[in-house]
């Protein structure tokens, strides 16, 4: 054998094994993208309920949506209508009704005053109007200037 048949038998050698790997690599290839087509089939099986299910979803929701809006309409008609019954109210019978408050408040005041003292004593501290015998501790009887500090 010559040294150019021996270079010719390596080569052929040496391409049927980079022919072997290509196949190999093709086949897997292959096998990838059945699977893939596959996979992309499955989904889109599974795909066409859940889109079927989420348009009715979505179109329920519409339909409560326009429930709810008119709802708020006549939501906001009642409030227009409470107002204008309460201001017509204040204004109907606000002035009359703070006179007698008044009045009523007057009158409690003056029989009050009837039977007490005319000023209280150092030893009373008064509270709303109405004198009370105790005295309150000493850590609440301290000026406004005073406390906070310290």
């Amino acid at each position: 054998m010559t040294g150019g048949e021996v270079a010719g038998i390596l080569v052929a050698v040496f391409w049927a094994i980079l022919v072997s790997f290509i196949a190999l690599v093709l086949v897997r290839l292959a096998q990838t993208l059945k699977a893939a087509t596959k996979l992309v089939a499955d989904v889109t099986e599974q795909a066409v309920p859940l889109l079927a299910d989420a348009s009715a979803t979505v179109r329920s929701a519409h339909s409560q949506l326009a429930r709810v809006d008119s709802i708020a309409a006549d939501v906001q008609e009642v409030t227009a209508n409470a107002s204008a019954l309460s201001s017509t109210v204040s204004s109907a019978f606000g002035g009359p009704l703070v006179k007698v408050a008044a009045f009523g408040y007057g009158v409690r005041r003056a029989i009050g005053r009837k039977g007490a003292p005319a000023e209280p004593g150092p030893e009373t501290t008064v509270f709303t109007g109405r004198a009370v015998g105790k005295k309150l501790p000493s850590a609440r009887r301290g000026s406004r200037r005073t406390r906070g500090k310290g």
